[in-house]
C-alpha cells in the first residue's frame, strides 16, 4: 500500500514530462541552492571563513595562551599551532554543531513545510531526492570544514609566521613538515564528521517534522566526548567514532602513531555508511502522501539505534581481538618512554638557546622512572599524581643529571609535564640566553602516550 501511494506523484510527473526523470546532477544542484539560500547556512559559511582567522590572530597576540589545549603553548612560537588549537575546539564543539544545522534538518524541513509532494512531482524519484539531499549537505559541510582549516591557518601564519613547530614528542617539525601534518589532521577529522552527518540524516528521516533531529549529532557527539573522558578500556575508546577527533595527534610524533588514527577513521566510515544506509531504507519506504507524518519512535529504535549499537559492539570485538592493549592503555613503560623521548628532544632545544655545545639524543641517553604517588600504587591509568625523575648524561661530565616532573595524564593519553626542579633545568619558565630571557622548553610541555599497541597478539 505504501509503495502504491509513493508512486502516485511519480506517475503524475511521468505523464507531464513524457516519462523523463530529473537528472541527478540537476537534483543535486537544486538541493545545494536550497541549502545555501537559507540565511543560517550563509551565516555559517561566512563565520567559518572569517572567524577562525580572527580568533587565532587574537589569541596569538595574548600573553596568556590556552595551554590546556594541545599546541596552545606554542601559539606564540609557530603559526602552525593556531589551526591545531582550532581543530581541537572544532572536534569537540564546532563540527557537531555544523553537522546538526546542515544534516540534522535537511529532511525534516520538508515535513514541516509540507513540500514532499511538490518535490516528488519535480524529481519523480525518492531515491534521487535522498541522494541529492545527502550530496548537497556533504558539499556544504566540506565547504564549512575547509573554511575553518584555511582561515585558521592563514590567521596563524600572518600573525606569527612560518616557523618550525614542536611536536608532541619534543622534536621540531620543519615548516613544510608541519604544513603537511596540519593538512592531514584536518583531512582525518572528515571521517568522524561524516559519521555525525550520517546520524543527522538518520535522525532527520526518522523523527519526521520534529526539530529533535537537529539534536541527534550534538547529543551523540556529547555522549561520546564524555565517554572519552572516562577511564574506559582502550578497546572501547578506540571503537567509538569520536576517537578520530583525538587520534590525529599521532601525526605529530616521530615515528608517527598511525595505528590508532587509521582505526578511528575506519570505524567512523563504517558508522557513516551504516547510518546513511539506514536513513535511505527508512526514507524510500515512508508514506509521502501523509501530510502529518511525525516519524516512528518504535522504528527509530529497531531500525536506527539497535544496528548502530551492533556496529559499536562489533568494532570493540575486532579492536580487542587484533591488538594487545588492555585496560586503559596507559602503562608505566609507555609513560616513561614517552617522557624520556620528549625530554631529550627539548633538552637539545634548550642547549641551542643557551649556546652550549651541541648534543644528540643518543649521547644524552635520557631515561625516566615514574610512579603514581607511591611505589605501593600500581603505576598505570590516568591521573594527575604521576611523579617522574628523568636522568641523562653529558659527555665529559661524570655526574648524572636529574630532573623531577609532575605529570597529569588524561584518559586519552595526553600528558602535561610540569617541571619541579632543579631550577636551572626545568624549575623556572624562563631561561637566560645571550639574547635575553626566553621561554624554557623544559619547564612545561605536552606529550602523548600511544594507548593502542597495534602489534598482533602471539
Amino acid at each position: 500500500m505504501t509503495a502504491t501511494l509513493t508512486q502516485r506523484p511519480e506517475q503524475e510527473h511521468e505523464r507531464a514530462t513524457g516519462g523523463r526523470r530529473a537528472p541527478i546532477a540537476r537534483a543535486c544542484r537544486f538541493e545545494f541552492v536550497k541549502l545555501v539560500s537559507q540565511w543560517r547556512i550563509r551565516l555559517l559559511v561566512l563565520a567559518c571563513w572569517i572567524a577562525p582567522a580572527l580568533f587565532v590572530a587574537g589569541v596569538s597576540q595574548q600573553s596568556t595562551l590556552p595551554v590546556d589545549t594541545l599546541f596552545g603553548r606554542w601559539m606564540l612560537a609557530s603559526g602552525w599551532a593556531g589551526p591545531l588549537v582550532l581543530l581541537g575546539f572544532a572536534g569537540t564543539w564546532a563540527l557537531p554543531l555544523l553537522t546538526s544545522v546542515v544534516a540534522g534538518d535537511v529532511f525534516a524541513s520538508e515535513d514541516r513545510l509540507g513540500t514532499w509532494r511538490h518535490l516528488l512531482v519535480a524529481v519523480r524519484s525518492p531515491r534521487r531526492i535522498f541522494v541529492a539531499k545527502v550530496v548537497a549537505s556533504l558539499t556544504v559541510l566540506l565547504l564549512l570544514v575547509a573554511g575553518l582549516a584555511v582561515s585558521g591557518t592563514v590567521g596563524g601564519l600572518l600573525v606569527v609566521g612560518d616557523q618550525p613547530l614542536v611536536g608532541l614528542d619534543g622534536h621540531l617539525l620543519a615548516p613544510s613538515d608541519a604544513a603537511v601534518s596540519v593538512l592531514l589532521s584536518w583531512v582525518c577529522v572528515l571521517a568522524p564528521t561524516l559519521a555525525l552527518a550520517a546520524l543527522g540524516f538518520l535522525g532527520s528521516v526518522t523523527l519526521g517534522r520534529s526539530p529533535m533531529g537537529l539534536l541527534v549529532p550534538v547529543l551523540v557527539s556529547l555522549a561520546m566526548a564524555v565517554a572519552q573522558m572516562l577511564p574506559l578500556p582502550v578497546a572501547v575508546r578506540v571503537a567509538l567514532p569520536s576517537y578520530a577527533f583525538i587520534s590525529w595527534n599521532g601525526l605529530f610524533t616521530s615515528p608517527r602513531q598511525l595505528g590508532p588514527l587509521l582505526i578511528g577513521i575506519v570505524v567512523s566510515l563504517v558508522w557513516a555508511v551504516v547510518a546513511t544506509a539506514l536513513a535511505y531504507v527508512l526514507f524510500v519506504r515512508r508514506d509521502f502522501t501523509s501530510p502529518a507524518h511525525e516519524g516512528s519512535g518504535r522504528r527509530a529504535i529497531t531500525v536506527g539505534v539497535l544496528p548502530l549499537v551492533g556496529v559499536a559492539a562489533a568494532s570493540f570485538a575486532v579492536v580487542a581481538a587484533t591488538t594487545s592493549a588492555t585496560g586503559s592503555g596507559i602503562e608505566q613503560d609507555k609513560v616513561q618512554r614517552s617522557l624520556a623521548t620528549a625530554f631529550a628532544h627539548l633538552y637539545r632545544m634548550q642547549t641551542d638557546q643557551l649556546n652550549r655545545p651541541a648534543v644528540t639524543e643518543a649521547q644524552l641517553k635520557a631515561t625516566a622512572s615514574c610512579n603514581k604517588g607511591s611505589t605501593r600504587v600500581a603505576a598505570e591509568g590516568p591521573g594527575n599524581d604521576w611523579r617522574c625523575v628523568v636522568t641523562w648524561h653529558l659527555l665529559g661530565v661524570e655526574a648524572t643529571g636529574q630532573a623531577i616532573y609532575q605529570l597529569d595524564v588524561t584518559p586519552d593519553g595526553r600528558f602535561m609535564a610540569d617541571g619541579d626542579g632543579p631550577k636551572e633545568v626545568n624549575g623556572y619558565f624562563l631561561v637566560r640566553t645571550p639574547d635575553g630571557d626566553a621561554p624554557n622548553p623544559l619547564w612545561q610541555f605536552d606529550g602523548n602516550v600511544e594507548l593502542l599497541d597495534t602489534t598482533p597478539k602471539g
